[in-house]
């Protein structure tokens, strides 16, 4: 068995997102307000954990519509992925060097639950009100349309609108908004009911009606932010996410991306994304994933040996490109006592690094009843894992 080590709390919480961080001189500078003439002062950190991820400025401003994504994102899972795979995409256009990350600060609460509706159910009038999804009036009749006619000619598409902004540092010991990225996260299952307070069913949007209907708002949108004074001469980074349906337990992707330059309001040629997450062990693996499920089974299987009492063993991977990227290794556990999950640790730590590959980014997280009991975590090509026992 390869030696350790043993972190106390208070670090490891620093090592659980990435190596270790870079450090550099705190500074202090201001910010613009865009609506008035009030100047914040704002502080960029002294620590960046790596190159992969964006320095946030100080004091951190919430987004004004952070409370809509728990109603209109259907799984936890979704929710993370929706800002984080955002945030990898952004990275393309504005990059962590230079970009200092900010949660979206200009699209209001009331203006995302008018673009989130049908046209016919807005409050307001105007195209800055007008809801993305499509009408649920018939217009032969001008009437609603029936539950299952809408289901399948009017779905609504469009969930859910991330926002986040990226700012610079000018000469003057200012920061200011440099650019803007907006995740449209789109409905793959319309979910309907045919009377109030009925049994709901669901309509699967096919993949290709979904890109084509996300491009169109996608467009709509980019005109609506160019209209507006204060981000007319902003760069802007679009991109389309496939949301999953509601019982699923791995979280969807963004599947397409577009951007616009300072000034330009038309969207050209878009880059596709490919990424894709993957619940382990498989049934029936693919060309891409047979290799990694079948060392993850090997695993699994040398895991179940070491006690009898598991209620289950699984992973989720995340693949970019037809390669796997990192791991998630999730572990439920009956037992609880202390020497049980010492000695069960270190014989996780020695399974990992015999069955899994050394490349490759792998967390495990081992829960009992009593919450989170160890986490295991190994970066790409290093020679042994960093653990951590909760106390």
């Amino acid at each position: 068995m390869k030696k350790y080590r043993w972190l106390p709390a208070m670090v490891a919480a620093l090592l659980l997102t990435a190596c270790a961080p870079k450090i550099t001189p705190e500074t202090e500078l201001t910010q613009e307000s865009d609506s008035t003439e009030e100047v914040e002062t704002t502080i960029i950190p002294n620590k960046q954990i790596n190159d992969n991820y964006y320095k946030t400025l100080i004091p951190y401003k919430e987004s004004a519509s952070r409370g809509l994504v728990v109603s209109n994102i259907y799984t936890k899972y979704d929710m993370k992925e929706a800002e984080l795979g955002l945030m990898r995409i952004s990275q393309n256009k504005f990059d962590t060097e230079n970009y200092f990350f900010q949660e979206g600060q200009y699209l209001s609460e009331d203006t995302l639950k008018n673009w989130l509706a049908r046209p016919n159910q807005t409050k307001d009038e105007g195209p800055e009100n007008q809801g993305l999804n499509p009408s649920s009036i018939d217009e032969a009749t001008g009437q609603e349309m029936d539950p299952t006619i809408k289901a399948t000619e009017a779905p609504v598409y469009l969930a859910h609108i991330v926002e986040q902004n990226y700012l610079t540092k000018t000469d003057n010991n200012k920061v200011k908004l440099s650019g803007i990225s907006i995740g449209l996260a789109l409905n793959s299952v319309y979910y309907y009911q045919k009377e109030k307070y009925g049994e709901f069913y669901e309509k699967k949007i096919p993949d290709n009606e979904l890109e084509k209907e996300g491009k169109k708002i996608a467009q709509e949108v980019i005109n609506r932010l160019r209209a507006r004074s204060e981000l007319a001469d902003v760069p802007i980074v679009i991109a389309l996410f496939k949301q999953e349906e509601r019982n699923s337990i791995v979280p969807g992707t963004y599947f397409a991306y577009n951007s616009v330059d300072a000034n330009q309001s038309a969207l050209g040629d878009w880059e596709d994304v490919h990424e894709k997450y993957v619940k382990f062990p498989m049934s029936t693996p693919d060309d891409v994933t047979r290799e990694m499920n079948t060392k993850f089974l090997n695993f699994k299987q040398d895991v179940d040996k070491y006690f009898s009492n598991f209620t289950s063993v699984f992973a989720t991977g995340f693949y970019q490109d037809n390669e796997i990227q990192k791991l998630d290794i999730e572990i439920p556990i009956q037992f609880y006592g202390t020497a049980e999950i010492t000695g069960f640790t270190q014989y996780l730590s020695g399974l990992m690094l015999t069955h899994l590959p050394q490349d490759l980014l792998i967390t495990i997280s081992i829960t009992s009843v009593n919450g989170p009991e160890v986490l295991i975590k190994k970066e790409p090509n290093e020679k042994e894992p960093i653990i951590h026992i909760y106390e």
